[in-house]
């Protein structure tokens, strides 16, 4: 996402006062490196921190997300053929899904491992986001 703002505005009451609106031409360049900087930190701790929550067998899985996500861009993807599968807690039988959930599936000494991880991560750790995000967006100072 980008920053804009207007060039400036003047402004014309019925009573004929006159103001001008400026914005400092700073503004820009000052708040889109930090919510540039936030943004890569959120995306960067989202597949970190996910990382224990992913079902694993050969890691292809994890892999997935760092190779389907561009860091920044405000979106993590986990690309792999059967994420979604592994996600909602489906499993293919036969043609059909069969919907099993996430408390049936479990990895060999991994309790945290299993369906819908990024809602497990993020209600474990949001706080732990939010706060360096507004550290990395300058709300922390």
């Amino acid at each position: 996402m980008k920053i804009t703002t207007p060039r400036g505005a003047i402004i014309h009451n019925k009573g004929g006062t006159k103001a001008k609106l400026e914005w400092n031409p700073d503004f820009q360049d000052k708040w889109q490196g930090k919510y540039d900087r936030a943004q890569k930190f959120v995306d960067s701790e989202v597949l970190r921190l996910s990382d224990p929550y992913i079902p694993m067998q050969t890691g292809m899985l994890k892999k997935s997300g760092v190779l389907g996500t561009v860091i920044g861009s405000g979106e993590v993807i986990w690309n792999a053929p059967y994420a979604k599968y592994l996600y909602y807690g489906n499993v293919m039988v036969g043609k059909a899904p069969k919907v099993i959930t996430a408390k049936l599936i479990t990895y060999h000494g991994a309790p945290i491992r299993g369906a819908m991880w990024f809602e497990r991560m993020k209600k474990d750790k949001l706080s732990v986001i939010l706060e360096g995000a507004k550290r990395y967006a300058g709300g922390g100072q």
